[in-house]
């Protein structure tokens, strides 16, 4: 049966709508920069509002989020004292078509500087809990002062003519469902009883208060580039105002008049005909056609080039991530040494989205066995090497470290831990090892794999002699 909502629960519903909706503004801003949709501001002498097709968009914001979201992949999850990836929790990750839903996930955390992940019970699949991730734009948080944990959570959502029509709203042991069509109704509860908030937050650059100047936790990937950005879109949007009008020969012709620029009948010609063709054959003698220097535009290309490296350095990409030559050689060393910064980036980026992903699913589990286990307080998140973001790089140095071998001619990375380094699943490193073990119990399969390790070992001994 629907009810109002109470005298003490209507303060922390409206507060916590009303902090949702200052962080909308901040967030119009992002999606733009992000589209390259923003509004390109200028001082008004440069370009006219009447040449303002001339504008040009240096997406640089939208190069920084992506080359960061590439490299941020998960691989799978470790329960603490294990050496592989657990089963069960990578099952019920992709059972959430959290493999994509994540990917969603990332983009709104460098974006806005911020992400969310529900957990939920599943009435059609009690085993596999429900976990989703939701827009920054549709739900806001609230920590306790003390402890840090999440007591309030609040997501609106059924969006009509910009007014949510409905409302989620997560508590410490209830969840309420709400209708916003007129008064605020109580549709729904449940009380789940966990003492726990189904809801992670994870913030980007989190500070331990928010900074003045703000109204939200989290920083987006873009923020420091965006003014550079903006610098470089109105160099640019300048050159091309300057091509249309400087960049061609400008030419003079002093002593015609205008009947001296008509066709064979007689007819008027249009600017452009007069301009490229007729103002060179002139039959008034007294006329004298002369022709200025074009402009040279290379002081446009210099801003460039210096806007390209302020947006590399504050935002630790690499120079040609921005359109620059490298100055050195493109060796294997010179680019890890270029891409440093960047990788680093990334490794931080994962350690908070990864404190998230093991909270959501510690509490998925919560959800299905109904008590927390012990055994997830030491869960870790595995990632794929933010160094090596392609599937060819990844190979490259996992055989590298799995044929370096110790004094003792042992492997410095065990079989095992080389199949999950390139990411193969639970289900396929077992599978791989089964394959393994029946190739090893061959007689003729062995004979021929201690073949080949013979033939190794002495062209490696004839290589170092």
């Amino acid at each position: 049966m629907a009810r109002a909502l109470t005298s003490d629960e209507l303060p922390i519903f409206d507060s916590l709508k009303q902090e949702l909706g200052l962080g909308q503004a901040p967030f119009d801003r992002a999606d733009a920069y992000y589209d390259g949709l923003q509004r390109l501001e200028q001082l008004g002498l440069a370009i006219p509002p009447e040449l303002a097709r001339f504008t040009v968009i240096v997406n640089w914001p939208r190069v920084v989020v992506d080359s960061i979201a590439d490299r941020l992949d998960v691989k799978g999850f470790r329960l603490a004292g294990t050496d592989v990836g657990d089963a069960e929790l990578w099952r019920l990750w992709q059972a959430n078509g959290m493999d994509e839903s994540d990917l969603m996930g990332r983009l709104d955390y460098l974006i806005y500087g911020r992400t969310y992940k529900c957990i939920g019970a599943n009435e059609a699949d009690p085993k596999t809990p429900l976990m989703t991730v939701e827009s920054p734009r549709q739900m806001i948080t609230r920590r306790d002062a003390r402890t840090g944990r999440v007591t309030e959570a609040l997501r609106l959502y059924d969006v009509e003519n910009g007014v949510a029509r409905k409302a989620t709203w997560y508590r410490l042991n209830e969840t309420l469902w709400i209708d916003l069509d007129g008064t605020a109704e109580v549709t729904d509860t449940d009380g789940h009883g966990m003492d726990c908030v189904p809801v992670v937050p994870t913030f980007r650059r989190r500070r331990t208060t928010i900074p003045a100047g703000r109204t939200l936790q989290g920083t987006s990937a873009m923020e420091d580039v965006i003014p550079i950005a903006d610098a470089a879109a109105r160099n640019i949007s300048n050159a091309q105002l300057g091509q249309e009008t400087h960049a061609v020969p400008q030419r003079a012709v002093l002593g015609a008049s205008k009947g001296d620029f008509v066709d064979q009948q007689g007819k008027q010609l249009t600017v452009w005909e007069t301009y490229f063709g007729a103002v060179w054959a002139l039959q008034n003698k007294d006329a004298k056609i002369d022709q200025f220097d074009a402009s040279d535009m290379k002081n446009f290309e210099t801003m460039m080039d210096l806007y390209a490296r302020l947006a590399s350095g504050v935002s630790g990409l690499p120079p040609n991530y921005f359109g620059l030559a490298a100055d050195d050689a493109a060796s294997a060393d010179a680019i890890r040494s270029r891409e440093s910064r960047l990788v680093k980036i990334a490794e931080r980026d994962q350690v908070a989205l990864g404190n998230s992903d093991e909270e959501a699913l510690r509490i998925a589990m919560r959800v299905r066995d109904g008590s927390w286990s012990e055994d997830l307080v030491g869960m870790e998140t595995l990632w794929y090497d933010a160094g090596t973001p392609t599937t060819a790089a990844r190979a490259d140095a996992t055989v590298k470290l799995f044929t370096a071998t110790d004094g003792a001619g042992r492997s410095l990375l065990p079989r095992e831990m080389a199949m999950e380094e390139l990411g193969w699943s639970p289900a396929k490193i077992t599978r791989a090892l089964e394959l393994l073990e029946r190739e090893e119990r061959d007689p003729y399969l062995a004979a021929m794999t201690e073949k080949d390790r013979a033939v190794g070992a002495a062209g490696a001994s004839a290589g170092g002699a």
